[in-house]
């Protein structure tokens, strides 16, 4: 048990070195060595993991140092203890910390540390994880709405922050997360509407891609391939031809400027169900551009290397990035096809969203296509392609009009018993 300790005084003692009463009974209190000196009160306490802790208050504050004991003792039996020493563990470190937690994937942790450094840090980082609390947060959102970022992209910054502080109320640093106060306005992710290609555009940047990148069409538009898989494909360790089932087992990315094979988004292969036609377009292109062996490292810059014959690369053999991809052989297909690009609507996503939308169309459930896309929840496919679903909606009331007669009443005199 805790005690409250006076530094400025202590009992007086007789010659035997026994406690001199006063007329009340009561210890007479002479002045200590420290007497003037710091402050008075300490309140001394043993922590939940066992360990001594101090902490010192003023003279005429021995109310609050009671206060302070009693709360300890109360919050150790209850297991909400609080060492006030944890508190003063920074932002940073404790950042730094639920990195090491988070996803294995280089990319990932590339792109956290990216906006922990430039997004969150800055305003943070150095302040002590019990020093920031609901006013700092409405702070910096506030100050993310004056940035103008994009509402997913504030919502994404924010999940960040309040996921250290989580941590930290797991590690017991802080008894709760500023983040979900009452006053804190938290952004929320909005699914934008996607824009579906005609089947003419497909088409038309189909015929503006060079004969080398020209397969990329068809394997966006007929499997839902990511960019980054398309770039990874290989036709003879992916493709069954007996099950017409694609593998879908990599991807090529870029982090930190290496290039490597890494598991798909999330992590997870999948496999999708192959056409006739897709199959003929992959053959027809390895026929005139035959398969080339790529070595890459496999997860990270210093992962064992994987030799995989893909489908795509540049007349010299070499693998492309995503975003080299789109450099060099996508985006100019625009112009040659006499198409202008527009952003946010044009990336190869666009075809990914042309098969989301052509599956629908043909009756495939949102179960079944959020698997072929390789989403882990059904609900982020069923908001992406809900203004889809329209027509689905439209062949579900055709159908209850059609079963409508058999339950009407035979005879219209018939009332509930």
């Amino acid at each position: 048990m805790g005690h409250v300790e006076d530094r400025w005084y202590r009992p007086k003692r007789d010659a035997d070195d026994k406690v001199i009463l006063n007329g009340r009974g009561k210890p007479a209190m002479e002045p200590t060595e420290l007497y003037g000196k710091g402050l008075r009160y300490r309140v001394r306490y043993i922590n939940a993991e066992g360990d001594e802790r101090s902490k010192s208050f003023p003279d005429r504050q021995k109310k609050r140092a009671d206060d302070f004991l009693i709360e300890v003792e109360s919050d150790k039996r209850e297991g909400k203890y609080i060492d006030p020493r944890a508190a003063r563990k920074t932002f940073r470190q404790q950042g730094e910390s639920w990195v090491k937690a988070q996803s294995p994937d280089p990319a990932t942790r590339s792109a956290l540390r990216s906006r922990l450094e430039s997004r969150i840090y800055p305003t943070f980082g150095e302040l002590s994880m019990g020093w920031i609390g609901p006013v700092k947060i409405r702070d910096w959102v506030d100050g993310l709405d004056v940035r103008k970022y994009s509402e997913n992209y504030k919502a994404v910054l924010f999940d960040i922050v309040s996921g250290i502080f989580d941590s930290a109320v797991d590690d017991k640093l802080i008894r709760e997360n500023p983040c979900k106060a009452k006053s804190v306005r938290r952004p929320v992710k909005k699914s934008p509407k996607v824009v579906i290609w005609q089947d003419e555009r497909v088409r038309q940047i189909r015929g503006g891609l060079h004969r080398r990148y020209r397969i990329a069409a068809p394997m966006g538009a007929g499997l839902g391939c990511r960019q980054s898989e398309i770039l990874a494909f290989s036709p003879e360790l992916d493709i069954d031809r007996d099950g017409m089932v694609v593998h879908v087992q990599r991807q090529v990315k870029l982090v930190d400027g290496v290039l490597m094979y890494a598991l798909p988004k999330g992590g997870k292969t999948r496999f999708l169900p192959l056409s006739r036609a897709t199959l003929t377009d992959i053959d027809s292109h390895v026929e005139e551009f035959p398969l080339v062996a790529v070595t890459l490292p496999w997860g990270s810059a210093d992962g064992e290397k994987v030799t995989v014959r893909i489908l795509i690369t540049n007349p010299a053999g070499d693998p492309f990035s995503g975003d080299l991809f789109s450099k060099v052989a996508w985006v100019p297909a625009f112009g040659r096809a006499g198409l202008e690009y527009r952003e946010r609507i044009d990336g190869m996503h666009a075809l990914r969203h042309l098969y989301a939308s052509t599956l629908l169309a043909r009756g495939v459930s949102i179960k079944e296509l959020a698997e072929y896309l390789g989403h882990a929840d059904p609900g982020f496919t069923l908001r992406t392609y809900v203004h889809l679903l329209d027509d689905s909606h439209e062949r579900a009331r055709l159908a209850v009009d059609a079963a409508a007669s058999a339950w009407e009443l035979l005879d219209d005199g018939l009332t509930a018993a």
